[in-house]
């Protein structure tokens, strides 16, 4: 069954007429763009493990494609549900039965606790507002309901994002998203329109606006494992991928081996830039899809 889903994510998906199974789709796509991104340092790509020992690329797309159902959920919710509260406690119950059928999948293994969120919350908006997909309104109208408190969610999760949040006194993911998405927005979508007007590659001008955030992140996932040296390493890292010129360079290139190589060293994974590259590819695929409807 593993080696199936595998194969279906290599295929392309093929997206519903249907707005919530496409937009869902889009969900899964950007997912799978992100973990097949190569070479990302520190974390899980086509090529490597990155620095996890429990988590592969087969993993992670069985994951991704296992989340669909509930990405159209919430996409559906979006559509269907009027009242704000009613909308946030509805996508809230459908991302803890999403997580349980992730853990299900990969059998106990966190693959995308972040992205149910980031992405959830992102789709339910773009699914809410279809007339504006332009990535600011569609992650403002996400922070609108990201604000909003879900009277069902438990208080504390145990999670160790939530606990580095505590320790370090940063927003985490959480944050990020009631900010609306500032990363995604601000940081990742135009590092990754300046890669592309320059002329680098699709997968160097994806590598960039992963390192554009990593380099300004305070991700949880490093803190919880290498606590705030490993993140100033990270950060410091990333940027000089980037003042080298990028992954498109040569000396860029260069030292994102070395990162790569230091991270895996140091046992830590940006996985919160992770899944808020996947937030921009979602966002950069809408408002591709929007530009194309305006010209026809």
């Amino acid at each position: 069954m593993r080696d199936e889903l595998a194969l279906r994510a290599a295929r392309p998906l093929r997206p519903s007429p249907e707005r919530a199974d496409r937009l869902a789709a889009y969900v899964v796509e950007a997912l799978i763009d992100e973990v097949t991104l190569a070479p990302k340092p520190g974390l899980v790509d086509i090529r490597s493990r990155g620095a996890h020992h429990d988590l592969d690329w087969t993993l992670m797309c069985v994951s991704a494609l296992a989340l669909q159902p509930a990405f159209v959920e919430m996409a559906r919710a979006g559509i269907d549900i009027g009242s704000m509260l009613a909308l946030r406690e509805r996508i809230g119950a459908i991302g803890r039965d999403g997580e349980a059928r992730m853990l299900d999948a990969t059998g106990g293994v966190n693959t995308h606790r972040g992205a149910i969120w980031a992405l959830g919350l992102l789709v339910t908006a773009a699914a809410r507002e279809p007339s504006n997909l332009a990535p600011d309104a569609v992650a403002a109208l996400a922070g609108s309901i990201a604000r909003i408190e879900d009277r069902h969610a438990p208080i504390r999760t145990g999670n160790k994002g939530e606990q580095a949040c505590i320790d370090y006194d940063v927003g985490g993911a959480r944050g990020q998203a009631q900010a609306g998405f500032p990363h995604v927005v601000h940081v990742a979508l135009p590092e990754l329109a300046r890669s592309r007007s320059r002329g680098d590659s699709e997968t160097s001008a994806r590598l960039n606006a992963l390192l554009a955030i990593m380099a300004s992140l305070d991700d949880t996932c490093v803190l919880a494992r290498g606590k705030r040296t490993a993140l100033a390493e990270m950060q410091d890292g990333a940027q000089r991928v980037l003042d080298e010129g990028g992954a498109a360079t040569l000396a860029g290139r260069r030292h994102l081996r070395a990162l790569d190589r230091r991270l895996v060293e140091l046992h830590v994974s940006p996985g919160g830039a992770a899944d808020l590259l996947a937030a921009a590819l979602f966002l950069d695929r809408l408002q591709g899809e929007a530009t194309e409807s305006s010209n026809t």
